[in-house]
């Protein structure tokens, strides 16, 4: 009987021990899915191609204009002789090469701490017991993908279909794009689970079971075939996918809608416009020219220009502690909780720019500045009642437009238009619908 009860244990133990080491040596595991299985083995989807030929065609991002020829210090194509060219070339290298350094080094580890080894060593237990609750609970698949690149993404699906409950949202998937120390294991996706919806996590190259590192261009990647994945292998019409995008994850989350506009919507939950301001708030103010250069030639998270080229629905959420997304000015730092220098208003007032330019204008634009510094809900009463601004009128007047926009694109609107949802300090804030 001890003989047998030891067999049984030692069983259990090795069993254990292998799940375990299959579950965490990722490169053990096969290959689920391709960034260019589209067609053959995709076998029966009904969209086997997106209008985007870029996409189709491979990874492309927006272009900040300091990189093109009207950067400070860089001459225009055709403007000066080839000698002066290559002297000026010869001038930059050095500011090339520390650039480079100082963004495979100190600077990645800034803006994506969870690629470290130490802190991915540091959380898997946290991760082992996130994984197993997905699982257990949900019952999460893991698959493999493969970028472009040849980087390997880890995924877990949640799928919701058979019961998609009463409002039907297990039949819209939510592809989660983490922040810069989140992974799918225990990051944002835990919010459109409980909400019931499909959802779809995945971590970033270099984070958890991702190989590679999470330089702009590898996350686009990654994102790529994310998003094929989800409309190739799990057959998600693309209108019921939503991109949800926390912290530095909006940049992966509007590449993606700025990549595939017929994705059904996008939200960004305490997002900035633009990683520039946010390095110069941490870096030496002398390291200002060398931050600037590095943000833009290796880390140029542009999300504000991505944003501005979705067409589609799209909702905004400020948070109102959140120290890491705000800049305060050079002469007055702002207290914590102030939402006058968070980098969301910024993002908010580009697209509202980009969309309503009429409406934006001068005036427009100064009023709108205005409300989002208001703090408390005093201050945003007071400032109502200072422009009478009547809320009845404002949302009939939206909700006609927002008619008369689905009528024009046949219905195509899913969650109707974009809105801005920005929750100030004391309050939910309200909406532009």
């Amino acid at each position: 009987m001890c003989v047998v009860c030891f067999v049984k244990a030692l069983v259990h133990v090795f069993k254990i021990y292998l799940t375990a080491n299959y579950t965490y040596n990722f490169r053990s595991w096969p290959v689920d899915f391709r960034w260019d299985d589209v067609g053959a083995r995709a076998g029966g989807s009904s969209h086997c191609a997106l209008t985007c030929t870029a996409a189709a065609a491979g990874v492309w991002l927006l272009q900040d204009a300091a990189l093109g020829g009207g950067a400070p210090g860089r001459p225009l194509h055709g403007s000066r002789s080839q000698l002066q060219c290559l002297l000026q070339q010869i001038r930059e290298l050095p500011g090339q090469l520390a650039s480079y350094a100082l963004a495979h080094s100190l600077g990645r580890w800034l803006v994506y701490p969870g690629s470290m080894f130490l802190m991915t060593r540091a959380l898997l237990p946290l991760l082992q017991q996130g994984q197993e609750r997905l699982v257990e609970r949900y019952h999460g698949r893991r698959a493999k993908l493969v970028a472009r690149d040849g980087n390997e993404i880890d995924t877990m699906f949640m799928d919701r279909r058979q019961q998609p409950g009463s409002q039907g949202r297990g039949l819209r998937l939510v592809i989660c794009c983490e922040g810069n120390a989140g992974f799918y294991e225990m990051g944002c996706l835990s919010a459109p689970l409980e909400a019931g919806y499909s959802v779809l996590g995945w971590n970033h190259p270099g984070f958890g079971g991702s190989t590679g590192e999470p330089f702009p261009r590898h996350d686009a990647n990654a994102m790529d075939v994310v998003i094929k994945y989800a409309l190739h292998r799990l057959r998600f019409p693309p209108a019921h996918v939503v991109i949800y995008g926390w912290s530095i994850g909006g940049f992966t989350a509007t590449w993606a809608t700025m990549t595939y506009p017929e994705l059904g919507a996008l939200v960004l939950d305490a997002t900035f416009d633009d990683l520039v301001p946010l390095a110069l708030k941490v870096m030496p103010q002398s390291w200002k020219g060398l931050v600037v250069r590095t943000v833009r030639e290796h880390f140029n998270l542009n999300v504000a220009e991505q944003l501005c080229s979705y067409p589609g629905p799209v909702l905004l959420l400020r948070r109102t502690l959140d120290d890491v997304v705000s800049t305060s000015g050079p002469l007055r730092p702002l207290p914590s909780g102030d939402v006058e220098g968070n980098r969301g208003n910024e993002l908010l007032l580009r697209l509202l720019q980009h969309r309503y330019p009429a409406v934006m204008a001068r005036e427009g634009h100064a009023i709108v500045t205005r409300w989002l510094r208001a703090g408390s809900l005093a201050q945003e009463a007071a400032f109502y009642a200072r422009y009478h601004v009547d809320d009845d009128w404002c949302l009939a007047l939206l909700r006609s437009y927002r008619a008369h926009w689905e009528d024009k694109q046949g219905g195509r609107g899913v969650l109707g238009t974009a809105r801005a949802r920005l929750p100030v300090a004391g309050g939910p804030g309200p909406e532009l619908a």
